[in-house]
């Protein structure tokens, strides 16, 4: 069977990913190394909601109220 064929090639961290993968590791391993990947991403997303909240001059009160604000355009039975 041929190998598959990449549309677009491998990012920098793919191929980072490819070598660190290259040996085998034991599933404790595996875990601990998704966990990290997943602890960095949710990381960068946080101080990306911090910035935007920042930037947007948001706040707790805000939030409030956004929540409880219905954009809903009202039923139409005829529609």
């Amino acid at each position: 069977m041929a190998p598959a064929q990449l549309s677009t090639p491998l990012n920098n961290a793919q191929l980072e990913l490819l070598k660190l993968f290259s040996r085998d590791l034991d599933e404790t391993d595996l875990l601990a190394i998704k966990r990290l990947i997943v602890q960095y991403l949710a990381g960068k997303i946080t101080q990306k909601a911090d910035a935007l909240w920042e930037e947007q001059e948001w706040s707790n009160e805000k939030m409030k109220e956004r929540l409880q604000f219905h954009e809903r355009t009202p039923y139409d039975p005829e529609n």
